[in-house]
């Protein structure tokens, strides 16, 4: 295990997968609410498991997005089996990639992280523009950055509060937003294609933000928790109890079935925290692989104090039954009704 030094880092390591992952919160001028995700990955192609990931060469960028519409219970999702990078990304002293993402209807696009100042970024794609602050520093996860879930190994650290503004693009009109963000970076020698977790980042009121996952599932189950306060102080748990509430979702593309509320709980904190969606169809199809990930309303007690406030929340293998023809005929209708 290496120690984890900014802004080294930050760039890109020779390991199976690794991802540049943001979310966020956003409040429009328009008066309505939105929610963003915007995440790139990178893998070694021969290792990381995935048929249709097959390219003649050892690294391959990928990359995955969507940008939710609270009040008309819309979401946008886009996913990119392939990004090419530029020659210039991953080699300059702070954080940068540009790449080009190919879309099947209308070309390409392109899109930027950008790291300006240490730990202030802006992230372009088509439907958002965003420039984001940490007010803390890195929650490093595990105290040290480096997690052992039942074997799987792997580096990791979050910036828990980006303070954000911008503008977001829907249905052709650009919003001026503003709101606060959430970013991870994670990297680790394991393919993770076939395994399951339930993931939430979670930012309460009272200036705390929260890490939570319940990774693999029956005797290889692991769990953690990490949590940052007003003050930059962290908190490190392995033993945590995530609890699937009432409200359900199931796909029509692929049948899955989704769990939508939670109850997260420290026991050793007296920390309960409920989760709620603030859309339920937030299913992202990628491939063979299918997982829900969305924004989420949260309350409950941190110790002797009531809290509420945002999250996401990330639902990763869930058994599904994909029919291809159906679900390429979803997107072409959700394709067309955007363009309308």
């Amino acid at each position: 295990m290496k120690s984890i030094i900014f802004p080294r880092d930050e760039q890109a390591h020779n390991n199976i997968i690794e991802w540049w992952y943001f979310n966020g919160h956003l409040q429009g001028e328009d008066g309505n609410k939105y929610a963003f995700m915007d995440c790139l990955f990178q893998a070694d192609a021969k290792k990381i498991g995935l048929p249709f990931l097959r390219v003649p060469f050892k690294k391959t960028y990928f990359s995955h997005s969507l940008l939710s519409d609270v009040k008309r219970q819309k979401f946008y999702p886009k996913v990119s089996y392939i990004s090419l990078i530029s020659n210039d990304s991953f080699k300059q002293p702070l954080l940068f990639v540009n790449y080009v993402d190919a879309n099947f209807f209308d070309g390409y696009e392109v899109n930027e992280i950008k790291e300006i100042k240490p730990f202030q970024y802006q992230i372009k794609t088509e439907n958002f523009d965003l420039i984001l602050k940490a007010e803390k520093k890195p929650l490093l996860e595990g105290g040290n950055g480096y997690l052992n879930l039942k074997g799987r190994k792997t580096y990791y650290y979050s910036l828990t509060n980006l303070k954000t503004e911008g503008t977001i693009k829907i249905n052709g009109k650009n919003i001026k937003v503003r709101g606060k963000s959430w970013m991870d970076h994670q990297w680790a020698d394991t393919p993770y294609a076939k395994d399951a977790w339930n993931w939430f980042s979670i930012q309460l009121n009272n200036d705390i933000e929260m890490v939570c996952c319940e990774y693999g599932s029956g005797s290889k189950k692991a769990t953690f928790a990490d949590i940052i306060y007003k003050n930059g102080r962290t908190e490190h748990f392995s033993k945590i109890k995530l609890t699937p509430l009432k409200e359900k979702w199931q796909s029509e593309m692929t049948n899955a079935k989704y769990p939508l509320s939670w109850e997260i709980e420290i026991m050793e904190k007296k920390i309960k925290i409920t989760t709620k969606p603030l859309i339920k169809q937030q299913e992202v199809i990628f491939g063979t692989i299918n997982y829900w990930e969305g924004p989420l309303s949260v309350s409950g007690t941190f110790g002797k104090n009531k809290v509420f406030g945002v999250g996401f929340m990330e639902l990763v293998g869930r058994p599904a039954n994909f029919q291809s023809l159906k679900i390429m005929k979803g997107v072409f209708k959700k394709y067309l009704k955007i363009k309308r």
